[in-house]
């Protein structure tokens, strides 16, 4: 499977609800299984990165219902103002908490599960200044490589109880398209608890189909993808979509299947028919820094663009100018992402802003001649990710 023709990497990430009993804690019925499926593809020349969701869940498991109790009823620090909140409304500090007291029993599982086939687990804890700095994420990347030339199985998860945004990286699935592209993957496999991606929800559809290939993510793709399909899960299938996005333009297929399926990652790796849902990988590749600032960092503001000015971005793949913007949103500072947009709100690309939002309120629609020589492009081209 090595473009190269050495050995071929894959990346597998595994979600909660797979790796993990309704009640909390390790399944290790299912570590099992999906480590006897990765000594299988090692024996047979495939290097394997894992991406394990869980920690949260084995955490909890531990500590039973004692931990929201204990925390709603302590008293905030001075200073500390009020307590941070997920995306999905949950307490941040509670989430890292219990990841800090779970995620090294998880590797603990995880590991037993391996060395009953010979293998070796080497916890890997990633954050985005893992991606975002170059040097970090060619240290990173080397480590990963070492861990690989050793014959380890490298487990991987975001720095949750250090994270100082939310408790994840946007999720899991995120996380691991970022690592294939990190190990320059052959392959991403998503492994959750459908099959792989529908025509419409099979819960509540049951005129639903099993998508087996699919060309290209567009909007009515992502409109089938539903929200979270489990209890203990973060993602969902849109979360999914959203990773094997990030990884087949980064040059990486993707395929989407069950982790409870029978021999799921011989399969895929062979890509049978029937099992799961493959996308296939674009033929124009984002540069690490290009797919770091399209979807691993968040947008601080927008910027609202003329026809003109989009269509330098677009054709000529020029730098956004001052003379184009005809609107700023938001409060950001220079260097902080924003996402650029038409007049008609859709938005086609993203880059890092050279400048704040009120220098730049100041110096929209005027031409460069007009401005002091130190106002230059709003965004430079290199700093810019086209997302049609």
């Amino acid at each position: 499977m090595s473009a190269g023709g050495g050995r071929a990497t894959v990346v597998v990430k595994v979600g909660s609800s797979s790796v993990t009993r309704p009640e909390g804690g390790p399944d290790l019925g299912a570590l099992a299984k999906l480590a006897g499926e990765v000594a299988a593809l090692r024996q047979a020349g495939t290097d394997v990165v894992v991406v394990s969701s869980g920690a949260v869940a084995t955490g909890r498991a531990v500590l039973g219902e004692r931990p929201q109790p204990l925390l709603d009823s302590a008293a905030p620090s001075e200073g500390s103002g009020p307590r941070e909140r997920s995306r999905d409304g949950r307490d941040v500090s509670l989430l890292q908490a219990l990841a800090a007291i779970g995620q090294h029993r998880l590797l603990r599982a995880w590991d037993d599960a391996l060395a009953g086939h010979g293998l070796v687990a080497a916890q890997v804890l990633l954050a985005p200044l893992d991606f975002g700095h170059r040097q970090q994420y060619l240290h990173a990347r080397r480590t990963l490589a070492a861990l690989l030339a050793l014959g380890a199985v490298p487990v991987v998860n975001e720095n949750d109880a250090t994270a100082d945004d939310e408790i994840r990286f946007g999720d899991n699935d995120r996380l691991a398209a970022l690592v294939a592209h990190l190990v320059a993957a052959d392959l991403l496999v998503l492994l959750t608890d459908t099959p792989g991606l529908f025509t419409a929800d099979p819960r509540i559809d049951a005129e639903a189909s099993l998508i087996a290939e699919v060309a290209e993510i567009d909007k009515a793709l992502e409109a089938a993808a539903g929200g979270p399909g489990s209890a203990v899960g973060s993602g969902g299938m849109a979360a999914k979509l959203a990773a094997a996005r990030i990884a087949t333009w980064s040059g990486v297929p993707t395929v989407i299947a069950a982790a409870e399926e029978p021999g799921v990652l011989g399969a895929v790796v062979a890509g049978r028919p029937g099992v799961g849902t493959r996308f296939r990988a674009r033929p124009r590749r984002l540069s690490a820094r290009k797919l770091w600032i399209a979807f691993a960092v968040a947008p601080a503001g927008r910027l609202v663009v003329d026809e003109g000015a989009k269509e330098a971005l677009v054709q000529r793949e020029a730098s956004l100018l001052p003379a184009g913007i005809v609107a700023v949103e938001g409060y950001f500072g220079a260097d902080d992402a924003v996402e650029i947009a038409g007049r008609d709100g859709q938005v086609f690309a993203k880059g890092l802003s050279r400048h704040d939002a009120e220098a730049l309120r100041r110096a929209a629609g005027r031409r460069s001649s007009e401005l002091p020589p130190s106002v230059g492009e709003a965004v430079h081209r290199d700093d810019l990710v086209l997302l049609l």
